[in-house]
């Protein structure tokens, strides 16, 4: 079963982080994502942007309406995502709590819903 991992991070902390506590972090992430790969559990995923990068559509046609930023005010911000796929929701759980992300923000698990056709 396929499921994403939605990294959720105070995106102001991460931008006043030390070169060296960066680094840190991304070597972090690219050993996690190696076990994903060694796994055969990776599917994908990609750091996104900051929030002031984004832009939000509401409505549709004429009456959507376009904004930038993000639609609300968090004290942490999506910062980006793996989509696995396993066996189960123990096992997506297991691979939450290796992500480097648990060490100072947090990691939702959904699971991707089938799309008939």
């Amino acid at each position: 079963m396929k499921y994403a991992l939605l990294i959720y991070d105070n995106e102001k902390s991460m931008a006043n982080m030390a070169p060296d506590a960066m680094n840190k972090m991304f070597a972090a992430y690219g050993a996690y994502t190696a076990a994903l790969r060694q796994a055969g559990a990776y599917v994908g995923g990609e750091a996104l942007q900051g929030t002031t990068t984004g832009t939000t559509v509401r409505g549709a046609g004429a009456k959507a309406q376009v904004r930038d930023g993000p639609f609300a005010e968090t004290k942490e911000q999506l910062g980006g995502f793996y989509l696995i796929d396993v066996p189960d929701l123990d096992a997506a759980l297991q691979w939450a709590r290796r992500c480097p992300a648990t060490e100072t923000g947090s990691v939702e698990i959904r699971p991707i819903m089938p799309v008939p056709g």
